[in-house]
């Protein structure tokens, strides 16, 4: 059953009422048949998308790149990989979508280049290069046997070992947070800023409808660079605490805000590692009559994420904690900005492994989606979790592809931890998981190439794919279906405000969407055993849609009777004022 929508006075911006959804192109679905996906590959599941219900695709970087860390490294912003197709497919793509009522956002990487990039080329020539500031350089010493590094401070990459690179032609280093060919771009440099800017007006004249932004808190660096407090004497030490929403980033993001977004009527999501629920109305504040706002319309926080660290690996959910953080966020913006609401990308590990019980598939993968989903938010879905994608189970550590997986394998060697112990943390947390290809069916390959793919194919596609989930009434693909649906046709559910219930019970995550006339009630068991939900069974209302199949019969439950949620049991009830 579906309620009428009801009506709200402020008319509400399309991509509040968005459902999203992530693309991984290498991974998506291959069309030349070289083993890549490709943006043909996009174009040719347009309907599959679309019949899903998504209104937003957020597609991660297509551009030129040595794929160093696979296209997070641009050698050429206005250029595409040849692996992916051309600017004429792009062009295509932006058609073929808008006529499906799909809009498209891009991934827009400007904290950093590749190092083949032109620009970074021709500032490592030489130390009198007009374009030698347009990166951050700096002296140290020339690495010896006796001494092998003395780097101008001791920041660790993002992506473990130094985050400084010595260039043995000027003697010089220069910072890359993330890889060794990922080299900081200079925000203090405006010629840098009016570059950028530059390009991005020209992806927007192309007709793409927005960005998703990439590490755009790390722009700006503690003045100085200085080297880190070191109690232990560890050889780097790490160092977000001066490169992750330093002080002095305001000035950079209004420029890009002012100069690059606001001239066009577009949706912008920045990746905010670091950005607080305290400070994310610079963020994300919507603009009122005596103030501009924030920057983007909404951002990508990480503090959920965070709880399962590399450190954390084994450490059981927290649930209490999680409904803590999302929470705050959640009245930290109501009626002030905008959350993206997300368990999954392409940075992370997949969610029913993370979060719940990948033996229990079909109820984690529902329960977790209906918990995650129906919060005050935007919606994303990650490629492959709409149908329950779970993590790869590797062999060796050989099969890692990711660059940081190989860095961190390198680090935790040299601490003498066992290749047995380091494949076991991979397995769980690696980013490899969900870059393998999207399963579309049970043929070879999971019907992504009709060749040997880039990267493996998850063991289970035979019994996890959309084929066979397309034709099953009661599978995770037909139940994401039905909560979209769900959301789309309930303007409550997107303005309802949400109301956290049992705060401290460890087992169920409860909440409320009140809105003017409406009041829904989601209510999820996110843990392996039976658990009582204590609220009054007066409050639910009617029961609108749960994850109660059995045997692949959906079965009325008595819970309503009995108020005993089984493991991971999903409920969401709606209720008339």
């Amino acid at each position: 059953m579906t309620l009428a929508p009801n009506m709200h006075s402020k008319p509400l911006a399309w991509w509040k009422k968005a459902t999203a959804y992530q693309i991984y192109p290498r991974s998506f679905y291959d069309t030349n048949q070289d083993g890549i996906g490709d943006i043909n590959g996009i174009i040719a599941k347009l309907d599959y998308l679309a019949d899903l219900g998504i209104d937003l695709i957020w597609i991660c970087p297509f551009y030129a790149s040595p794929n160093d860390d696979n296209g997070y490294d641009i050698s050429d912003y206005q250029a595409i990989h040849p692996d992916f197709g051309t600017l004429e497919d792009v062009d295509e793509l932006i058609s073929a979508a808008h006529k499906r009522g799909i809009r498209i956002i891009m991934d827009l990487v400007i904290n950093h280049t590749s190092d083949e990039h032109p620009w970074f080329i021709e500032s490592r020539d030489n130390k009198n290069s007009p374009k030698r500031d347009w990166y951050i350089w700096r002296d140290g010493c020339e690495p010896t046997a006796e001494k092998p590094t003395c780097d101008p401070n001791n920041w660790e990459s993002i992506f473990h070992g130094s985050a400084w690179e010595y260039d043995k032609k000027t003697a010089q280093y220069y910072l890359h947070l993330f890889s060794k060919k990922q080299p900081d771009l200079n925000w203090e440099n405006p010629e840098v800023k009016q570059a950028l800017f530059k390009m991005i007006y020209w992806w927007l004249e192309r007709g793409i409808d927005g960005f998703r932004v990439d590490a755009i808190s790390h722009i700006q660096k503690q003045p100085g660079l200085p080297s880190l407090p070191n109690p232990k004497g560890e050889k780097y030490v790490s160092s977000f605490d001066y490169h992750m929403n330093v002080a002095g980033i305001e000035k950079h993001l209004h420029e890009l805000k002012e100069q690059a977004f606001d001239p066009f009527n577009i949706v912008t999501v920045g990746e905010a590692n670091g950005v607080t629920a305290d400070n994310a109305l610079l963020w994300v504040a919507e603009a009122t009559e005596h103030d501009q706002g924030g920057v983007f319309n909404m951002i990508f926080q990480f503090e959920h994420m965070k709880l399962w660290s590399e450190e954390q690996s084994n450490v059981p959910l927290d649930l209490v904690e999680f409904k803590r953080i999302l929470s705050r966020w959640q009245d930290a913006l109501e009626g002030k900005g905008w959350n993206a609401l997300y368990l999954e990308n392409h940075d992370q590990a997949r969610s029913i492994d993370t979060f719940a019980d990948p033996t229990s598939r079909y109820a984690s993968a529902t329960a977790l989606a209906s918990c995650y989903f129906l919060m005050k938010g935007t919606p994303f879905i990650y490629q492959g979790q709409e149908i329950g994608m779970v993590n790869h189970q590797f062999t060796s550590l050989d099969e890692f592809n990711d660059v940081s997986a190989r860095n961190l394998i390198q680090k935790l060697s040299q601490q003498g931890q066992s290749d047995a112990d380091i494949l076991a943390l991979l397995n769980q947390v690696s980013r490899d998981h969900s870059r393998l290809p999207m399963q579309w069916n049970a043929q070879d390959f999971a019907g992504f190439s009709e060749v040997q793919p880039w990267f493996s194919v998850n063991q289970q596609y035979a019994d996890i794919n959309v084929e066979q989930q397309q034709k099953d009434p009661n599978s995770i693909l037909s139940f994401y279906k039905q909560l979209i649906a769900l959301r789309k046709s309930n303007v409550s559910l997107v303005v309802g405000r949400y109301q956290l219930l049992l705060p401290n019970d460890p087992n169920i995550y409860a909440y409320q969407r009140v809105a003017q006339d409406m009041t829904w009630t989601i209510i999820t068991n996110l843990s392996p055993q039976e658990s009582i939900v204590d609220i009054d069974r007066m409050q639910l209302g009617e029961l609108m849609l749960d994850n109660q199949n059995i045997n692949n019969e959906h079965v009325r439950s008595d819970f309503i009777a009995t108020q005993i949620a089984p493991p991971y049991a999903a409920y969401i009830f709606a209720r008339k004022h």
